[in-house]
């Protein structure tokens, strides 16, 4: 019997019939060609999802316009009549598997960076015949900030010149002909896609984005037709359908996404600045009477980005009750994400009328399988996503470098041409012994054995995981755990033997007389030569997360403030210790994603935890710790009962460095190697054990 009746049922958005209720959510990973086709990557990208058994794909946002719509470089776009043979190309691989695709058509706003408006279309053309010329692009745009600093760039636009409080762009309002240029380039962006043969469109009314950005008094402060009262901020988008419907007909389906609230209450704004539920649920109505098909429920926008695609701190179906209110009102279909992480949520959000079809953005870069895996009844071989942000982080960091968005947990997102989802099986049952089964054992062990290698995992400790034992450890992180016990599931059914309890030694690993040796055994935390760093109150985070050292109702010092530092400090706060943060840079958590670092210090600050930048530890007294500021000054002194260091890892290759002359073949990976984040470690130790011959 079918364990998932209501998600695996056929539904309708206008009239086009999906086949199940799972749908991809648009996601712009950057792996499309630098023209705005979907190039061969992108096409196996989806095509893999399609297999997957989604019912519905939305593509990434598409732009529209090519003067100040470009969002990366490496974006799709439906913006000219050469896009559409491409792009048709893209549709039928997908509809080869039974899956209906939609394209999102996407306006940036003021959310864009002034380095794409204005000179891309130049960038493209030049690009086009002298492909040296991205080269010189893609090296500029790496400092893309001292560029905009110049003050040569053009203005991103918007309805008014209000900057986002994120990208602080230079802002400047649309003028009223060229709004009416944007709604016929929508339009025929929309025919274009209708005549590539795809099933419908989406238009990106969410997340902060222009269309947003007219419907919100947040963002809007026109007085003309276009600003002030809900019927003009509702006008942008209302001529956006009366336009698409002009050319592509009335059974053309139109979906629109929208924050339905924005959450600046999040961040000290009043709520009447913005969006409210109220609000979008008028706005949601509104676009049910004139005639779409259904509404993409989402929220918040770049300056509230935690609210829309949130850390690993939210709790599944958090914002659920937002899809249902709209759901609540309106009778056509409701599609939403609402942080949906298993199969018996997805199930239960269905039953309970929450809402109509499941949205599923990041489980499905970290496992393209999902819908099939739930289907056939085995929810527990999905490969979860734990919320770690990297695959938006990567996008960034790689949209300037030419280079796609990953996913800590699926090495193979982004890369579906060039690593084959089932690799040959040529390691003839050949030993390879693995010491560490943390996330890059546990990841080299699975490949290996896919492969056909005999792979043996030796771990000294009674479990799996490595350092995720404690990742998981402070508040909210219990997702982490999802990562290794993934793997650790993939790996023993791909048929690698993992030995729990069991230190590795040159002795037994040479009883094993193994093919290679890979040698993850992670990192330690660094215990400075501070003076007074010996005493008996000092510890590393390490003493605090694993239970070796527990506290309550002390004054505890954190020395430094990287995440480890902050996560560790929000347990020991909520445990009743007085905590305070002390690191020598002049800002928290330097080089640490600013989603992450929005995430916790609220928490902290509403614990009480104290935080003190731009100070340096000199020494640690019985009851006391000295401070001297990092640029120069007068030392002060502050009362410790405990100081807990969180000043870094060092990598843990001493059983290398003994056994690498005594075997042909020994490597080294994940934080005993380099150290890093999860993604790292899956990625490096993937990679290690593709090339293993």
């Amino acid at each position: 019997m079918q364990p998932y009746v209501n998600l695996f049922s056929e539904g309708k958005i206008g009239t086009v019939t999906l086949k199940n209720r799972v749908v991809m959510s648009p996601m712009v990973m950057g792996t499309g060609g630098l023209d705005g086709t979907p190039g061969e990557q992108m096409i196996e990208y989806y095509e893999e999802r399609a297999r997957g058994g989604v019912g519905l794909i939305i593509t990434e946002a598409t732009r529209v316009d090519e003067k100040h719509g470009p969002l990366a470089p490496r974006q799709l776009a439906m913006s000219k009549d050469r896009h559409i043979e491409p792009f048709a190309k893209m549709v039928k691989r997908i509809h080869q598997h039974g899956t209906k695709i939609f394209c999102q058509l996407h306006h940036p706003g003021r959310q864009n960076l002034s380095l794409m408006v204005g000179a891309w279309r130049m960038s493209e053309a030049i690009g086009r015949c002298w492909h040296g010329y991205w080269d010189i692009f893609f090296k500029v745009a790496q400092h893309a900030d001292l560029v905009e600093k110049t003050g040569l760039l053009p203005p991103v636009v918007a309805p008014s010149p209000v900057p986002c409080r994120l990208q602080k762009q230079k802002t400047r309002a649309l003028k009223t002909a060229e709004i009416k240029t944007l709604v016929t380039e929508f339009g025929a962006a929309a025919r274009r896609v209708q005549l590539a043969g795809a099933d419908g469109v989406e238009l990106h009314g969410a997340h902060g984005y222009l269309i947003q950005e007219f419907l919100s008094p947040h963002t809007n402060h026109r007085t003309d037709e276009y600003g002030g009262s809900f019927d003009n901020r509702m006008r942008f988008v209302t001529e956006i359908i009366a336009e698409i419907r002009r050319m592509c007909g009335k059974d053309f389906p139109i979906i629109v996404r929208i924050s339905v609230d924005e959450f600046l209450r999040k961040i000290g704004d009043p709520e009447k600045e913005g969006i409210t539920l109220e609000e979008g649920v008028r706005i949601a109505k509104r676009l049910e009477a004139l005639g779409v098909d259904a509404i993409d429920v989402s929220s918040a926008s770049y300056e509230t980005q935690n609210y829309w695609l949130e850390p690993t701190s939210f709790q599944p179906g958090w914002r659920s009750y937002l899809a249902k209110t709209i759901k609540e009102n309106v009778q056509i279909p409701v599609l939403a994400a609402n942080l949906i992480r298993s199969p018996e949520q997805a199930e239960q959000q269905l039953k309970d009328g929450v809402q109509d079809f499941i949205s599923l953005g990041r489980p499905l870069l970290a496992d393209p399988d999902w819908a099939n895996k739930a289907k056939a009844g085995h929810p527990e071989d999905i490969r979860r996503c734990i919320c770690c942000l990297w695959c938006f982080e990567s996008m960034l960091d790689g949209a300037v470098r030419n280079q796609a968005g990953q996913c800590a947990v699926n090495p193979r997102t982004c890369r579906e041409l060039a690593l084959p989802k089932e690799p040959k099986r040529d390691g003839d049952g050949r030993v390879v012994a693995i010491v560490g089964a943390g996330p890059a054992g546990l990841t080299a062990a699975e490949m290996l054995a896919k492969r056909g290698f005999k792979a043996i995992v030796f771990e000294k400790l009674p479990f799996t995981g490595g350092q995720l034992q404690l990742a998981n450890k402070p508040p909210h992180k219990e997702k982490i755990s999802w990562c290794f016990e993934d793997l650790e599931r993939a790996a023993r059914k791909a048929g690698a033997e993992i030995r729990l309890n069991t230190e590795a030694t040159a002795t037994t690993l040479q009883a094993l007389n193994p093919y290679a040796v890979i040698i993850a055994t992670g990192g330690d935390a660094v215990h400075p030569r501070i003076p007074g760093a010996e005493q008996p109150h000092v510890c590393t985070v390490t003493e605090i997360l694993d239970g070796t050292v527990k506290l309550e109702g002390k004054r505890v010092a954190v020395i430094g403030s990287g995440m480890t530092g902050l996560e560790t400090a929000d347990l020991l706060a909520e445990q009743g210790n007085r905590v305070q943060i002390i690191e020598m840079a002049d800002t928290v958590a330097p080089g640490t994603y600013h989603q992450h670092i929005e995430d916790i210090l609220p928490r902290l600050k509403a614990l009480g935890a104290e935080v003190l930048t731009g100070w340096k530890l000199v020494s640690i007294g019985k009851d006391d710790i000295t401070l001297e500021p990092a640029h120069g000054g007068a030392q002060m002194k502050k009362p410790a009962d405990q100081v807990v260091m969180s000043v870094g890892v060092r990598s843990n290759n001493a059983l290398y460095e003994e056994i690498r002359d005594q075997f042909e073949r020994v490597y080294l990976t994940g934080d005993a190697e380099h150290i890093g984040r999860i993604a790292q470690a899956t990625h490096g130790a993937y990679n290690l054990a593709r090339k293993i011959k």
